[in-house]
C-alpha cells in the first residue's frame, strides 16, 4: 500500500455513507482536504440564525465575523474555526441544496456544528435543530 493513500470504507448496506481513513485508520484532519479543494460528507448538527439581538447579542449590527456586511437574500453559515472563511458548504434543505460559504463563527458553534443564516427570527425558529450529512470543501 502506497503511503498517504486514504482508505474508503463503505457501510454494510451499501448506503452512500462511506468514511475516509488514513494508513493509520484515522480520519484525515479538515486542513489534508483544503489543499486539494476536494468535498467531505460530516455529520454535523444544523442550527439556524438570523442577525436580530435574541440571535447575535444586543450590539448586533448585521456584519459577520469575517467583517461582511449581510444584505437582503444573504444565504451563508457560521462554522468553527477549523473551517476557514470562504469555504463551500452544501446543507440539504436550506438554499435549494446549492453550495453557500462559511462567513461567520458563533460562540457555540464548535466541532461537528453550522448555524445557518435566515434573514428573520421566525424562519430560524423553523429550521430548528437538524442532524445532516453536510458536504464541505474547505479554500
Amino acid at each position: 500500500m502506497l503511503l498517504n493513500t486514504p482508505i474508503v470504507i463503505g457501510s454494510p448496506s451499501g448506503a452512500d455513507n462511506q468514511q475516509v481513513l488514513s494508513e493509520s485508520g484515522a480520519r484525515p484532519a479538515v486542513n489534508d482536504y483544503e489543499a486539494e479543494g476536494e468535498w467531505q460528507t460530516e455529520r454535523m448538527r444544523v442550527t439556524a440564525y438570523c442577525a436580530c439581538p435574541k440571535c447575535c447579542g444586543k450590539d448586533a449590527k448585521g456584519i459577520t465575523a469575517c467583517s461582511y456586511k449581510i444584505k437582503e437574500g444573504d444565504t451563508f453559515v457560521a462554522a468553527d474555526k477549523k473551517y476557514p472563511f470562504g469555504s463551500d458548504v452544501v446543507i440539504p434543505g436550506y438554499n435549494d441544496g446549492k453550495a453557500v460559504e462559511v462567513l461567520d463563527r458563533g460562540g457555540l458553534i464548535r466541532g461537528n456544528r453550522l448555524d445557518v443564516f435566515f434573514p428573520s427570527h421566525k424562519e430560524a425558529l423553523k429550521w430548528g435543530v437538524k442532524y445532516l450529512d453536510v458536504k464541505i470543501r474547505c479554500r
